[in-house]
């Protein structure tokens, strides 16, 4: 039985030295951060010290930890000649981490090269991230469609997670998380729901941070014309940030079957109790039986 954890971040000494190689946003300038559309974020070098989340993950009883690329840099949305050294930068240090890591790839949205995007899962990539705001509409979904298809031809799965934020120095710091990354959370829901299953049929999909709850609104569609929630044994949520509350409103909505333990470390803390209160049967589906299902396919 493997304990899974979907969703963390773990940057690499590759990827912090290609960073810090910039002049424009994203770039690192010592352990600060700069992007477009936030203010500067302080990075704590211990968040991303190897040994150390290595015991982490064991003292939570995790025995496959998942890290992917932050969206929100932005490195998938720069042109490829820019985003290809930061790519490589990602794909190198993650592939050279230890044991209990894995990860999700990454792609450059901006300029689709799906042949480059193969290359890089051949070195063993769980699957692929991509940012929410990549797949917002059906333009989304026709532009990546590369890549989709080369997920679904491997049986690999997606991971969409929130991308950039837009926002000014004047907002708190709590905005992006709490509105710009759950409106692309909410969207990307809606549109893999109307584009994106319709033309990918066998893809599994995890959307990050529960999909920002937009499968809560299911009612609401019902009544708008969009006709009742559909089960979809292929579509999955990660609770990253979120507590009891929210995750047994996803359960009801969505069932046990959908939901996948995934924390967002170092932003923020696995739970303590994996059921989420839920009992010992919710804790084995989130860490055990669902991701199984995700990264593979067998149930």
């Amino acid at each position: 039985m493997t304990n899974v954890d979907v969703h963390q971040h773990l940057w690499t000494p590759a990827l912090v030295a290609a960073l810090r190689a910039r002049r424009e946003p994203p770039y690192l300038d010592g352990w600060t951060l700069f992007l477009d559309g936030e203010p500067p974020f302080g990075i704590t070098p211990a968040d991303h010290d190897i040994a150390r989340r290595a015991e982490l993950a064991a003292a939570d009883g995790l025995d496959r930890v998942l890290v992917s690329l932050s969206a929100p840099i932005g490195v998938e949305w720069l042109p490829a000649a820019e985003a290809r050294p930061l790519l490589d930068a990602y794909h190198d240090g993650a592939e050279a981490l230890p044991e209990p890591f894995g990860a999700w790839a990454a792609a450059c949205v901006r300029d689709i090269d799906a042949t480059a995007t193969a290359k890089d899962l051949d070195r063993g990539f769980a699957g692929l991230q991509l940012p929410a705001d990549s797949l917002a509409d059906g333009a989304g979904y026709e532009r990546c469609a590369p890549l989709l298809d080369l997920l679904e031809e491997r049986g690999l799965p997606l991971l969409v997670h929130p991308g950039p934020a837009s926002g000014s120095s004047a907002d708190p710091g709590w905005w992006p998380a709490m509105v710009p990354y759950v409106q692309q959370m909410h969207a990307a829901w809606y549109a893999f729901r109307a584009f994106g299953r319709p033309r990918h049929p066998r893809l599994r999909v995890c959307f990050a941070l529960l999909a920002g709850l937009a499968p809560l609104h299911g009612e609401r569609l019902a009544a708008r014309g969009g006709g009742p929630a559909r089960a979809d044994l292929g579509v999955f949520v990660e609770t990253s940030s979120y507590g009891p509350t929210a995750v047994e409103a996803m359960v009801r909505a969505l069932g046990v079957n959908a939901v996948v333990q995934g924390s967002d470390r170092p932003y923020a803390e696995p739970p303590r109790h994996p059921g989420h209160g839920l009992g010992g049967a919710a804790a084995y589906a989130f860490r055990i039986a669902n991701p199984r299902r995700l990264l593979t396919g067998q149930g």
